[in-house]
């Protein structure tokens, strides 16, 4: 185990981050997760990493300080304030955000007071978030296996711990000779299917399933779709990992019609269910969840453009992640197993020549502003998708869950 953790680690830092000799590192993980930080430390010590910050995470300290500090002391807090990643963002550093999931503690927190936590977090490193928008940062999500974790995935296996560790290293291809050379490979073909995409030049996509999702999205004329890496300064680090998806960002002006979740959503520890949103000229304008419905409208409700999309990502049925039929509860994993859509904050990659392009040249191509971004899967085994082009040929690009371009 110790020597795939190792390749993991090794994978994470040079291909996820592309991370440069004696670049400064900030690493932000569980913490559960420090036998497998040890490991991340050992191979950023042999790159000649020298500036290494560890920003440790803990779901029942984040309880604890919810339940009794007033929203007012949540502010105060050193725990929720992040302008640390600020400091690291002047230095140029290198990013990696690992992710776990597990427990339910945070159904038992007002709502409102979770709202607080999440936009202060965010509002205490605008530096990083401006740098991460303008592709200006190193930065890669990935998962690490935890105990927690393992249990609600597997919860009648005694091994559950090992066998969550061992499907994140086949789906991140580290049980390859090569890791490297097999995610080269897997970027090149999202590259073509992008590339494909693009070309296309879509104006309008329509969902239907038989959920009852029937959602017309409309597309800038300078939309471009973009995959799992990221141009940044000459390299290409891969910013989810894994990934399966390709995305672009749609006008958010443009959205309308009805469209229904097809796995749940985990946000800020908690779990929502079954969400419908009906959409109105971009906004939407009726929601509903059968679980978790306070922490939704939280979400919608965030800030002025957090009820307007920011993304829509195409992802095959027939990927890795989905043919593992293993329903995740961790957005990295589960948005990589279904098409999924994000309200809240746009990708300027999406849009052509954006970084000649003023704040409202940007907001004239419909680029979501927000600053916050969720991610809501709605894939299933019958959507179709049909895509409208500028020079108005329908093309069904979608056909029963799979590519059909």
């Amino acid at each position: 185990m110790k020597d795939k953790m190792y390749k993991y680690a090794h994978l994470l830092l040079t291909k996820g981050l592309c991370i440069n000799k004696g670049q400064p590192l900030l690493i932000n993980a569980p913490i559960e997760a420090i036998e497998f930080v040890r490991v991340l430390t050992k191979v950023a010590c042999e790159l000649n990493i020298r500036d290494i910050y560890y920003d440790w995470t803990d779901t029942e300290l984040k309880y604890l300080e919810l339940k009794y500090f007033s929203e007012e002391d949540i502010k105060q807090s050193r725990f929720w304030n992040k302008s640390i990643h600020d400091e690291y963002a002047k230095k140029d550093a290198a990013f990696l955000f690992l992710t776990s999931s597990g427990n339910d503690l945070m159904k038992e927190i007002e709502p409102s007071k979770l709202k607080v936590a999440s936009s202060h977090s965010l509002q205490t490193r605008e530096l990083y978030q401006e740098k991460q928008s303008n592709n200006e940062i190193d930065w890669c999500i990935a998962a690490v296996a935890t105990q927690e974790w393992a249990n609600l995935i597997f919860p009648d296996i005694d091994n559950s711990l090992e066998k969550l560790w061992e499907t994140i290293f086949n789906i991140c291809l580290v049980n390859t000779d090569n890791p490297e050379k097999e995610w080269d490979k897997k970027m090149n073909n999202n590259k073509e299917l992008c590339e494909k995409l693009t070309n296309l030049n879509i104006k309008e996509l329509h969902y239907q399933s038989s959920n009852g999702t029937d959602l017309t999205i409309e597309l800038s004329k300078n939309a471009i779709w973009c995959g799992g890496s990221s141009s940044i300064k000459g390299r290409e680090p891969i910013v989810n990992m894994p990934t399966e998806e390709v995305f672009t960002t749609p006008n958010k002006f443009k959205t309308n019609g009805v469209v229904y979740t097809s796995l749940p959503l985990v946000h800020s520890g908690i779990t929502i269910k079954d969400i419908m949103l009906e959409f109105n000229n971009g906004k939407i304008v009726n929601y509903d969840a059968n679980e978790g419905k306070e922490e939704l409208k939280n979400i919608i409700e965030f800030d002025e453009e957090s009820s307007m999309l920011g993304e829509i990502a195409l992802v095959d049925i027939n990927s890795k992640i989905s043919k593992t039929n293993i329903l995740f509860y961790e957005t990295l994993y589960d948005e990589n197993a279904s098409c999924h859509i994000a309200i809240g904050r746009g990708f300027k990659e999406c849009i052509k020549d954006s970084s000649n392009m003023s704040e409202e040249e940007l907001e004239k191509n419909g680029l979501n502003n927000s600053k916050n971004h969720v991610d809501m899967m709605i894939g299933t085994n019958d959507l179709n998708i049909k895509a409208i082009t500028y020079d108005n040929k329908e093309i069904l690009i979608f056909k029963d869950g799979i590519f059909n371009i």
